[in-house]
């Protein structure tokens, strides 16, 4: 079975909600990264989203997208960030956050391949409409590897739908209109959207942007099956520039206090 099948099995069997942090592979460096990785799991996280760094942003506020700049101001290739990603054991699944575009450059199927085998168990593709996933539904179910896309407060009940059939492993739910970043609350729209989604499918479904505080994560706790932090992890990041041992303390605090507030 898929590891974030057996993670959502395994925690709505405790009546628990998975916590999962967003960080960028290659930022500030591989080096780095290899390091972040098991902190942040060893701090709280259920599972972990890992950034691929792209030059064009596609929903990344100004954080990520610095950070994506960072990374690729080395000149890392894919072949780099799974070498990367295959070198941690960090004991959760990890989730891809990559856009169709370097699937599409490497070849989707080569793409799925390599990214299991550097351990990764699935891949959020927000830049690919769910009238165009067919293909890659397909060729990620014959290997048991979790599609996610995206649905959004704009998305009509209709699309959602569709949207839905084609995800696996989890349905990323964006909880705002807009970009990546940290907001001041959790939209009030979002408890109708999760119960809309619901009618519609029995996937796990997972908030994201704007989640940034631990009373977020409080407020989204009894409503949604996970909770997705990125700008304020990769916000300490930036803050704490070339000290690394300042960096990796301030997110691991971060993210115990965040996942704290599943508890």
């Amino acid at each position: 079975m898929n590891p974030i099948d057996t993670l959502f099995q395994t925690l709505r069997a405790a009546k628990r909600k998975a916590f999962m942090p967003f960080v960028t592979v290659g930022d500030p460096d591989l080096a780095f990264t290899r390091d972040l990785i098991p902190a942040v799991a060893e701090s709280g996280a259920d599972l972990i989203e890992v950034g691929f760094p792209f030059s064009d942003p596609i929903a990344d506020g100004p954080v990520i997208q610095a950070s994506y700049t960072r990374a690729l101001a080395h000149q890392i290739k894919l072949a780099d960030i799974f070498a990367t990603l295959g070198s941690v054991k960090p004991g959760v699944p990890l989730v891809s956050m990559a856009s169709y575009s370097l699937m599409f450059k490497r070849g989707p199927a080569a793409f799925i391949d390599a990214a299991k085998a550097a351990g990764v168990s699935g891949a959020v593709v927000p830049d690919l409409p769910v009238e165009e996933a067919e293909e890659l539904s397909k060729l990620a179910a014959d290997r048991d590897f979790k599609l996610i896309l995206l649905v959004t407060p704009t998305t009509s009940p209709a699309r959602a739908a569709k949207v839905v059939k084609a995800c696996s492993g989890f349905v990323y739910v964006v909880s705002v209109v807009g970009i990546t970043g940290e907001r001041a609350k959790v939209s009030a729209g979002v408890p109708e959207l999760l119960a809309r989604l619901r009618t519609m499918t029995d996937l796990p479904l997972c908030v994201g942007f704007g989640v940034s505080r631990p009373e977020h994560v409080r407020d989204l706790k009894e409503i949604a099956d996970g909770v997705i932090v990125g700008s304020a992890l990769v916000k300490k990041l930036e803050a704490a520039g070339t000290d690394r041992a300042a960096g990796l303390a301030s997110v691991r605090q971060l993210v115990k206090e965040l996942s704290g507030a599943l508890a």
